[in-house]
């Protein structure tokens, strides 16, 4: 993307502020969720940023502002790219496999906001033990 000028320059930066702070907005909270896009070469070939960006978008829309979104390399399951990890209190670690941009408003419905599973594209339920 060439910037034609200081206007645009100006409006891309906002729109990165904006990102950001989206972006860095649940750290601290005790509700907080974590997604982790795998971006990985595969996963980018896959269209992990498209799947991202998407997730940026749907979780503002839904007024999710417990939610961090962070790019990470490979995950480990190339072949299930673009790959999304969830990480939610009190709930095991959840991989998701195939999540593209056409299922990310269905993910954040069903998993984030229902607290339930999107079982076709579900790879890994990790259960972790209560420490007691």
């Amino acid at each position: 993307m060439a910037i034609k000028s200081l206007e645009e320059l100006r409006e891309l930066r906002k729109s990165l502020q904006n990102t950001l702070k989206q972006r860095e907005s649940a750290v601290g909270q005790n509700d907080q969720i974590e997604l982790l896009v795998g971006m990985g070469t595969c996963g980018i070939a896959a269209g992990a940023r498209d799947t991202y960006q998407a997730l940026m978008d749907v979780t503002h829309q839904r007024g999710l502002d417990n939610v961090r979104i962070i790019s990470v390399g490979c995950i480990g399951s190339c072949t299930m790219e673009p790959t999304v990890e969830i990480h939610m209190p009190g709930r095991e670690a959840l991989i998701y496999g195939k999540i593209t941009k056409k299922r990310v408003a269905q993910l954040v419905d069903d998993v984030l906001i229902n607290n339930g599973y999107l079982d076709d594209n579900l790879l890994i339920k990790s259960f972790q033990k209560a420490v007691t």
